[in-house]
């Protein structure tokens, strides 16, 4: 399938997800690799993590980038030559990228009832116990959103010692609100961050600017 959804956030920030309904080999056709991202690919156990590594390049083909022009820093963090910042996410059958003269971060999760389960892992008390008012519906998707918002902080930030559960709080929102405040407290710094989200099938997307 090609591009799925292009956002254009603003003028200098846009998200392209990628639905991956390609196989292996006709995605692998498609792309240039680095030699040490062959090796990588090669290296993945999962043909379906191997399909959307090599969608990812396929987006940076929509922006008229290849592989070549991506490196990571000596934290795993992503660049682009030619780019300010990107950053990257993939779930499943999506995949999706973030270019943006921001520092910015982005995260994509299936909704399921697994993460009802694992709450308590990367919430702490206060904010558990406030989103337990909402439906259940409303509550796996606002679990999933302040998910899917702390990963995309961590992808920001990217510092060793970072707790989702004790560093990193999502202010309270409704899911029609398609947006939130999160902040990040960390190493006596306190750092805001806008985020916002939206629904693609039964996923959830969320991306997360630096203030």
């Amino acid at each position: 399938m090609p591009l799925y959804k292009v956002i254009h956030f603003n003028a200098n920030t846009q998200i392209l997800i990628w639905k991956i309904t390609e196989t292996f080999q006709e995605l692998l056709e498609q792309v240039i690799l680095n030699d040490s991202n062959k090796k990588r690919l090669e290296g993945m156990k999962s043909e379906m993590h191997q399909r959307a590594f090599l969608s990812v390049r396929k987006l940076l083909q929509q922006i008229e980038h290849t592989d070549l022009d991506l490196y990571y820093d000596e934290y795993g963090k992503p660049h682009l030559h030619g780019e300010k910042h990107i950053s990257i996410t993939h779930s499943h059958e999506f995949s999706a990228i973030i270019i943006s003269d921001k520092t910015v971060g982005i995260d994509i999760e299936l909704q399921r009832e697994k993460i009802i389960r694992i709450a308590d892992k990367f919430i702490n008390q206060n904010e558990l116990q406030r989103l337990k008012s909402s439906n259940s519906e409303d509550y796996i998707k606002k679990l999933t959103v302040k998910w899917g918002a702390k990963e995309a902080i961590f992808k920001i930030r990217n510092e060793k010692g970072i707790s989702f559960k004790d560093h990193i709080k999502v202010n309270a929102f409704e899911i029609q609100d398609a947006k939130a405040i999160a902040e990040l407290h960390f190493d006596n710094i306190i750092k805001e961050f806008k985020i916002y989200f939206e629904e693609i099938e039964d996923f959830t997307l969320v991306y997360a600017f630096e203030n």
